[in-house]
């Protein structure tokens, strides 16, 4: 009977305990994926990721790019084409926001062979 009524406290402080909401509690455990950033004072917070991977395809003069942003920033992407020939005029698409979890199609043709291609990338604001 005594040690009932010992434990009765201890098993009402645990469940209220339990109950709490998750942001009630102190928060002295490691960090993990679900726990709030913290950053030391005077300390800068790390740069956040950036930048659609993109995918190009170059079929005879014609070239096709596919870009897709996985992240949280608007990523402006541009596709850049370099042809091979002295007379063939070098092109810039216009500019194409990838927004977060989009991807964007870009294409750009020379009148003959391509030299070379790549994506330019600019942080949106």
């Amino acid at each position: 009977m005594r040690l009932s009524r010992s434990l009765a406290p201890l098993s009402v402080a645990l469940v209220l305990v339990l109950s709490l909401p998750y942001d009630a509690l102190p928060y002295d455990a490691p960090a993990h994926a679900n726990a709030p950033a913290r950053v030391e004072a005077g300390a800068s917070p790390s740069p956040g990721r950036f930048g659609a991977s993109c995918r190009t395809s170059v079929h005879g003069s014609q070239v096709v790019a596919h870009c897709h942003n996985p992240y949280v920033d608007i990523d402006r992407v541009r596709l850049h084409i370099e042809c091979a020939r002295w007379w063939d005029i070098d092109t810039d698409s216009a500019p194409a926001d990838a927004w977060p979890a989009m991807t964007v199609r870009l294409t750009g043709r020379c009148w003959k062979e391509i030299r070379s291609v790549w994506i330019s990338h600019q942080k949106a604001r």
